[in-house]
């Protein structure tokens, strides 16, 4: 085992979708985080392994690590993650709660005795349930909405249950699965009759293997505050987490007719001061031991800004791709702080804006997906810095997805930034589909 190694997992793109498609939006994201960390680890000299998917080790050129494994299409991804992790010392794991992924990868590294920078067990399986992160905010007396498991009945979701809780509830209520990440299967109803005709129809989407959860939607913003947690405090029998950055999240969920989706957002949002000071006295009256690291937690603002929480993200965060653009300190030192027990309290300063975005393009030129990668690949990258996750396409498809974080004075900035990266792109003949941020 090497004392200064550490190896960095990102669940899509390190293989966890080496046997089936590769789903391009979760790779945009799942790659910009990496690309990203593994940036903030070196700078802290750091030396680094991760692994990478067949169909993307092109992009290794992009990762500052020192050592990349390859996961072919026959490999077992866990047994090339096992390896990893016995020959270095610190790990850090990002992958999804759901299907319990990132608690399994997590409990392999602590078996090894390996030191966790990520998020340890507790949290995440505290995280990881819907239903028990609400009760943990019930218990703290925090504003949630109100949820509740839905039962089965004849192997199928129990429709009157539903009903009965919408007409309780008097409002929209959003169906998503206990354990489900991100704007993953999220369905908005606003009818009873909406409910009904959705779950007499024979092509809804649930996986009726899965729990999923009914609760009353909330209008307002949707946002979510990063954070830094320790397990101890040596002035405190709460240890307080530092509060990064409120963010701005860009969820698109209320139409039945259109599949719920994440696509990014921006931080810090224009009056992040007046809501921290607000989150900071409900926050630190709360003991949030279980979470040491950098974790998220979603929540709705209302009108009358009031605050009500969703659930908690025992991971890194796509939001992180911006924050560590904004402040003043590298992330990656307040995570290992915060896990060696050396945390001290630390004024940031936020010296820049980032929008961060998930963009949609068709590729309407005459080049092949090779010529793409091998000619156009390295223009678009040296025109724009902002690339995180250059456009990618899976299956030969003229379809692409790319992923920008933007490092500007303001919101305004921003806007005019991706603009120009948008109109750079059409010169290089990709078409934008899907760019919710830019207006």
């Amino acid at each position: 085992m090497n004392e200064n190694y550490v190896f960095i997992f990102e669940f899509v793109s390190g293989g966890g979708f080496n046997q089936v498609d590769i789903p391009s939006s979760l790779f945009c994201e799942g790659f910009g985080m990496l690309r990203s960390i593994i940036a903030d680890f070196k700078a802290m000299d750091f030396i680094i392994s991760t692994i990478l998917d067949y169909r993307i080790y092109f992009l290794s050129n992009l990762l500052e690590a020192d050592i990349i494994h390859k996961v072919d299409a026959k490999d077992n991804y866990i047994n090339i993650f096992k390896n990893q992790v016995r020959n270095c010392k610190y790990i850090f794991i990002i992958a999804p709660e759901s299907s319990n992924i990132l608690y399994e990868l997590t409990e392999i590294a602590k078996n090894y005795k390996r030191i966790i920078l990520s998020v340890d067990l507790e949290g995440i399986k505290l995280g990881t349930s819907k239903i028990m992160t609400y009760s943990f905010f019930k218990r703290n007396k925090i504003n949630t909405p109100k949820t509740y498991l839905i039962p089965l009945r004849n192997k199928k979701f129990d429709l009157e249950f539903i009903i009965q809780k919408f007409k309780e509830l008097k409002r929209p209520i959003i169906i998503k699965p206990e354990d489900g990440v991100g704007a993953e299967s999220i369905y908005y109803f606003g009818s009873e009759n909406q409910i009904r005709e959705f779950f007499h129809s024979l092509d809804n989407s649930f996986e009726y293997n899965r729990t999923y959860i009914l609760q009353e939607f909330i209008d307002g913003r949707d946002l979510s505050i990063s954070l830094i947690g320790s397990s101890s405090n040596l002035n405190s029998q709460i240890a307080t987490p530092i509060f990064l950055s409120i963010n701005s999240q860009d969820v698109e969920i209320t139409n039945l007719k259109i599949k719920s989706e994440y696509f990014g957002g921006y931080t810090p949002v224009e009056d992040q001061k007046e809501i921290l000071n607000y989150l900071s006295k409900i926050l630190n009256k709360i003991n949030l031991s279980k979470f040491s690291g950098y974790y998220g937690i979603d929540f709705i603002q209302k009108k009358n800004k009031t605050v009500h929480f969703l659930e908690i993200n025992p991971r890194l965060t796509t939001s992180y791709i911006g924050l560590r653009n904004v402040i003043d300190i590298n992330p990656v030192e307040l995570i290992i702080n915060s896990k060696l027990n050396s945390m001290k309290p630390v004024k940031l300063k936020y010296h820049s804006h980032s929008n961060f975005s998930r963009i949609e393009l068709i590729y309407t030129g005459s080049k092949s997906i090779n010529e793409i990668k091998e000619s156009l690949f390295p223009k678009l990258l040296n025109m724009i810095s902002e690339l995180v996750t250059p456009p990618i396409s899976f299956n030969k498809s003229k379809f692409f997805s790319c992923f920008l974080a933007t490092k500007t004075k303001d919101l305004s900035s921003s806007k005019n930034r991706l603009n120009a990266i948008l109109s750079t792109l059409e010169q290089f003949d990709f078409k934008v589909l899907k760019s919710r941020l830019v207006k």
